[in-house]
């Protein structure tokens, strides 16, 4: 896994070093049988280059909902009357989210698409605040 997410974050940076935007939808998490430090090392490969990292929240009874709506999808688990969040569901929630660092957070719940791409550009325009959080990410590698 180490190996995998390095060279994604490699390639982010090599793209972002030729001048180009980058746009990565990634859920990062360290929750493996054993600790890998992969966000601390992803964050590592990225300092020193224009990062905005952005968390994107949703509340669990809205993901539920959206996922309920779409049952026909196969790849999604959705809740029962028993089990209205399925335990992988709502690790993944936890964990995605740990440890929590982010420049901006958007709320799918209260937003639009547009409205967060719409903050998410705002925010670029005033710039990154120092330390970034891929700045803090970074301090925390162990590896």
């Amino acid at each position: 896994m180490p190996g995998l997410y390095a060279a994604l974050y490699e390639s982010i940076a090599v793209h972002s070093r030729l001048g180009l935007n980058v746009v990565a939808d990634i859920g990062d998490h360290d929750a493996y049988s054993r600790p890998l430090h992969i966000v601390a090392g992803c964050a590592r490969r990225l300092v020193g280059l224009p990062v905005l990292f952005v968390g994107v929240r949703c509340p669990l009874e809205i993901i539920m909902e959206r996922r309920a709506a779409s049952a026909a999808d196969k790849r999604y688990v959705t809740g029962s009357s028993d089990d209205p969040v399925p335990l992988p569901v709502r690790l993944w929630q936890e964990e995605v989210h740990r440890p929590g660092v982010y420049d901006l957070e958007v709320d799918t719940s209260l937003m639009s698409p547009k409205q967060c791409a719409d903050t998410i550009r705002r925010r670029l325009e005033q710039g990154i605040a120092r330390p970034s959080a891929i700045e803090q990410l970074a301090q925390t590698a162990t590896d």
